[in-house]
């Protein structure tokens, strides 16, 4: 084990500690998600997640897991709502209008099941 140093500051002494090196990956929407939902109510989780430098995985986890979730069910629900281009080219407003019903269920799922649980 690595032999500490301080760094005094007034009448304290601060340890001079270095997080590793993590990738340079973007988080995207649903990881931001997910650390603003651990941020603000699960705090003790967040604060452990840090600390153990787990917490930036997880967040790029959690975002390609909702991705995945979101390209895979959408697809199926609008077959089920009987969304498709001939509609599309019919009456935009109303595929419009589906469009955006279905990727609001299917992100409140998400929501439920990943970023909230």
């Amino acid at each position: 084990m690595n032999e500490l140093t301080y760094t005094r500051c007034g009448d304290y002494y601060i340890p001079n500690l270095k997080l590793s090196e993590q990738p340079e990956a973007p988080i995207g929407k649903y990881g931001r998600m997910r650390q603003r939902y651990l941020k603000e109510h699960r705090p003790g989780l967040y604060s452990s997640l840090i600390l153990s430098e787990k917490l930036y995985p997880h967040l790029l986890e959690i975002d390609r897991e909702a991705r995945e979730r979101m390209d895979a069910m959408l697809p199926w629900m609008m077959e089920a709502a009987g969304v498709t281009e001939e509609l599309k080219a019919r009456d935009p407003m109303r595929w419009v209008g589906l469009m955006n019903t279905l990727k609001a269920q299917v992100e409140e799922v998400i929501f439920q099941e990943l970023i909230y649980a």
